[in-house]
């Protein structure tokens, strides 16, 4: 069956996402660049981490889709997998912001980021078993690296968190906030052999 549903439900799914996470953002109530700062500048921060997430998975889910050349009930299973975990990320960002970082609400916002790349990785794996191990789609997503450092960098982030009162204040949410951004960069440009392929 062709993809174009399954995308274009994804796309919206995703648009509402980065919707509802808008709508958390609250004004300051002065006009300055303080109240601006003390008010709103940790929801900025916050939205703009979780902005850039569901952007890079759109990128990469976009990507992944251009070389799928079938689908089946797995796949539509899997991909709704995936979407349940993105779905997560503004009830996660907010608590992370209303907590101001508080350490549980890091830590669960690792947990989300951590099981939204295995849904992603899950949904790699069930349709390259789709596809022939001599198809494009195969030759282009076998073996990548990132997908397997994201686990061990999310895993870092999430035990930072979780030890982050035996350490220094604070130290272990700065360190799980650390590596929650160096994914996210990781991630910022698609796969080259994605776009190599589609060129």
């Amino acid at each position: 069956m062709p993809s174009t549903r399954l995308e274009a439900f994804s796309d919206g799914v995703l648009a509402i996402i980065i919707t509802i996470m808008v709508l958390e953002l609250h004004p300051p109530e002065g006009a300055s660049w303080q109240d601006l700062v003390h008010t709103s500048g940790l929801s900025l921060l916050t939205y703009v981490v979780s902005f850039a997430y569901v952007g890079i998975y759109w990128v990469n889910h976009h990507h992944l889709f251009q070389l799928v050349e079938k689908i089946d009930g797995k796949v539509l299973w899997a991909n709704l997998f995936l979407l349940f975990w993105l779905s997560l990320f503004p009830f996660t960002t907010a608590w992370m912001d209303d907590t101001r970082l508080a350490r549980i609400p890091v830590l669960v916002y690792g947990v989300d980021l951590l099981l939204a790349a295995a849904a992603y990785a899950l949904l790699e794996h069930v349709l390259m078993t789709r596809h022939g191990s001599d198809s494009v789609f195969h030759q282009t997503l076998n073996r990548d690296v990132k997908t397997i450092i994201s686990p061990v960098l999310y895993g870092v982030g999430i035990l930072a968190a979780l030890c982050a009162s035996s350490l220094p204040p604070r130290a272990g949410v700065i360190i799980a906030l650390g590596c929650y951004v160096l994914v996210a960069l990781m991630w910022i440009v698609p796969n080259p052999r994605v776009e190599r392929s589609l060129r």
